[in-house]
């Protein structure tokens, strides 16, 4: 069943989703906004990869509660780990259609993302607005060498599955595809809103240990490494990174420590 939305507002959007009989559809705590009066609403630790959306999903027992409950602690653990919302809010039309409204938590855009089950999709942390319960949300890790530098890349959300999941970002997004560039874009860290299983993520220094190297670093802006990404598939960018929103309200009230040059002189802690 294809989950019917509609996304509306410019700076600030919103989604807007219809849910026929039955249907349910989660959201992250905090994303929420309104609903009709037959969607019921329910909090739940799990999310839909351990209970199938709905409850008592795991059967068995004994045995499927203690599979349930064990992995509910996993996913909570990797939440928590991850520093996103412990929980899921899951909203069911009850007695004829229903309507509710999520919303992100920055001025931006949000963008519908349909999944048919052959790809993932990941995207950056805390980019996650509302989900049909067919679709699997889960944590991925940017290990190793990659993921220290990266810094917001370290951590990345996974939605598998089939089904609609809706994502918000900061400013304006703009689609763009590898492929279409030589195989490879290098981009701004904290500018990667999401992209398609199959792209290759990266991080890179800005330019070698030399005196241009260090110019770009120190006084460019973007701070010692960027994102690349490589490969055939689709991937969002935001034109406005949280750390530039972040410095920009520190100088508006008269709190800007970043200083003229911006790069290794923030002192942001993202």
């Amino acid at each position: 069943m294809t989950l019917q939305q509609e996304i509306v507002g410019n700076a600030m959007q919103m989604a807007v989703v219809s849910l026929q009989p039955g249907q349910t559809v989660y959201c992250e705590a905090g994303k929420f906004l309104f609903k009709t009066t037959n969607v019921t609403m329910e909090t739940r630790l799990s999310g839909p990869s351990n209970s199938g959306g709905q409850q008592g999903g795991a059967g068995g027992g004994m045995g499927g509660l203690l599979r349930q409950a064990v992995g509910t602690a996993m996913q909570v653990g990797q939440r928590a780990l991850a520093g996103e919302s412990l929980a899921f809010q899951y909203f069911t039309a009850q007695s004829g259609e229903g309507t509710v409204g999520f919303a992100g938590v920055l001025p931006g855009e949000m963008r519908a993302l349909e999944l048919d089950g052959t790809r993932a999709w990941f995207a950056e942390k805390d980019a996650f607005v509302a989900a049909e319960s067919t679709v699997d949300f889960g944590i991925a890790f940017q290990g190793g060498r990659t993921g220290r530098s990266g810094g917001e890349g370290f951590v990345l959300e996974k939605f598998t599955g089939r089904g609609t999941v809706i994502i918000a970002g900061a400013g304006n997004f703009i689609d763009l595809n590898p492929a279409d560039f030589g195989g490879r874009i290098e981009v701004d860290t904290g500018c990667v809103v999401a992209f398609e299983d199959g792209i290759r993520y990266g991080v890179q220094r800005v330019g070698g240990l030399n005196r241009q190297g260090l110019m770009n670093a120190v006084f460019g802006g973007e701070g010692l490494s960027l994102a690349t990404l490589e490969g055939n598939g689709r991937v969002i960018l935001q034109s406005l990174t949280i750390e530039s929103l972040a410095n920009a309200l520190k100088k508006a009230q008269g709190g800007d420590k970043q200083g003229p040059t911006g790069g290794l002189f923030s002192t942001h802690a993202g």
